[in-house]
């Protein structure tokens, strides 16, 4: 029997398609599982009459390889990775090759690319999006860690990969070590921020401008042909249109109360640890948060009071401005994204293609869509751009939604209908657009309670000082000054 060109560990909907995907392009794949039993149920249904070779150990994959070897684990981020690695080294030779799939958190394969690197053996730590179809038919791939394994894995992954308009694939080397899991914590993070402002946009809809399901369904799908033309507006679309046996909408019967995996969660704590504005997706996370506690919700409902939602205007121009408030906020929302991007570079010294990276994005991932195309255009024609917000398309498309934005968030707060997200959005745009923010009393404050000290308009950055605000302080100061 000849021999597989790369073997995968775990075979749960995602393992499963990503073996399916691979064979259909023409590899051979060795497969194993913790659980034996669903290597056999996999051999004699999915992969039934395919180039699949299952395997009951380890041991036997690997010997099923050609080298160098190729091992793709597809389980649970965490010690499952870790007691994985732990199995596979045994059986592998020098310059063979671990991959590691999954939503794994990228520190952990900072540590995990330095040990296996130690052992003589390469590893990778690749982002793969797409979910379940993606998987099957050609997800987005974001690998990164050990640089010369590259061109050992590089026909696999682009060959599977989703494919551009032009035919280019979503998949590209991304950087060292957690570079490639990093960015798919971003992606996840845009993602997040993406999800909630549609939400929002729905309550407004629905709660605001008492629209139908079958109305709201009808605007996605006139949104999903424009600007906005999107994954998550085509799926909204079709959530909003979709009906049980019984011809209920099976919007309303879902309960409200959001799960989230965490990978959200970690983007929010990289920007705070990286001193990044994320203030979108940091909403986005805490309002899944605030989804969760439903019966405290309910039960507040019953105590406190706000306006009720009543709109006078002209709905139909209303739907309009939320259109372009939806499509700033998003922009927004990648904006933050590629800042954490750009400040994680460089602390950890990755050279990220950011063009490269919207590129990978236009195919195969959740938060494909439309101007993904301008994303790659803005940093072809600027690599050292600081902010999208800054780049002349982004610059007008801003200037053309700001006075619908307002309109929008005026109306959500007289309304009472909640939209941290959005609002988010518009006071990080005023903020940063703002040559002058009041951080000087902040300041003052810090250095008032605290010595802290603090830098003068009329000196040079970096000489710091220090008011005896009281008279009964004296000259000691605090010995840090971080901003």
């Amino acid at each position: 029997m000849a021999k597989a060109d790369i073997g995968l560990i775990g075979l749960a909907v995602m393992g499963e398609n990503l073996i399916l995907n691979m064979e259909s392009k023409g590899f051979t794949v060795a497969c194993f599982n913790r659980t034996v039993s669903k290597v056999d149920d996999f051999m004699l249904g999915r992969a039934k009459g395919k180039n699949i070779i299952g395997c009951h150990s380890i041991e036997e994959m690997c010997a099923n390889l050609k080298t160098p070897r190729r091992v793709m684990l597809m389980v649970k981020a965490g010690k499952a990775v870790d007691d994985f690695i732990e199995l596979v080294l045994p059986h592998l030779q020098d310059g063979d090759i671990i991959i590691d799939g999954g939503n794994s958190h990228f520190p952990d394969t900072i540590r995990r690319t330095a040990y296996v690197e130690s052992k003589g053996k390469l590893y990778i730590g690749t982002g793969v999006s797409g979910g379940e179809e993606g998987a099957l038919t050609g997800p987005s791939i974001m690998p990164g860690g050990s640089p010369k394994a590259w061109k050992s894995v590089k026909s696999i992954f682009q060959k599977i990969s989703a494919k551009t308009a032009d035919g280019q694939p979503c998949c590209e080397w991304v950087g060292e070590n957690g570079a490639g899991h990093f960015v798919k914590m971003v992606h996840n993070g845009i993602e997040y921020g993406d999800m909630q402002l549609i939400c929002e946009t729905y309550q407004m809809m629905k709660e605001g401008l008492d629209m139908t399901n079958a109305e709201m369904h009808k605007v996605f799908t006139e949104w999903n042909k424009g600007d906005l033309d999107s994954y998550l507006i085509e799926i909204t679309r079709d959530i909003l249109g979709y009906k049980d046996e019984q011809k209920n909408d099976v919007i309303d019967l879902i309960l409200d109360t959001a799960g989230q995996k965490g990978t959200g969660k970690w983007t929010a704590i990289a920007a705070l640890d990286n001193g990044q504005p994320l203030t979108l997706i940091g909403e986005a996370v805490f309002a899944r948060c605030l989804s969760a506690l439903k019966d405290e919700r309910v039960a507040a409902s019953k105590i406190l009071k706000g306006p009720k939602p009543k709109f006078t205007g002209n709905k139909k121009a209303f739907v309009k401005d939320l259109q372009a408030a939806l499509y700033a906020s998003k922009i927004v929302s990648y904006a933050q994204g590629y800042q954490l991007m750009r400040a994680a570079a460089a602390e950890y010294k990755w050279n990220l293609n950011n063009g490269g990276i919207a590129l990978m994005w236009r195919g195969g991932c959740i938060i494909r869509s439309a101007f993904l195309g301008k994303i790659k255009e803005a940093f072809d024609n600027n690599p050292n751009l600081v902010n999208l917000l800054l780049d002349p398309f982004f610059k007008a498309a801003m200037d053309k939604a700001q006075k619908s934005w307002r309109r929008v968030v005026i109306g959500a707060v007289e309304m009472g209908i909640p939209m941290p997200a959005i609002s988010a959005a518009l006071a990080y745009y005023d903020g940063y657009r703002h040559s002058r923010l009041p951080a000087n009393l902040l300041q003052a404050q810090r250095d008032y309670f605290g010595a802290h000290t603090y830098e003068r308009v009329d000196k040079k950055r970096g000489e710091f000082f220090h008011t005896n605000w009281t008279g009964k302080g004296g000259s000691t100061t605090a010995n840090t000054y971080i901003v």
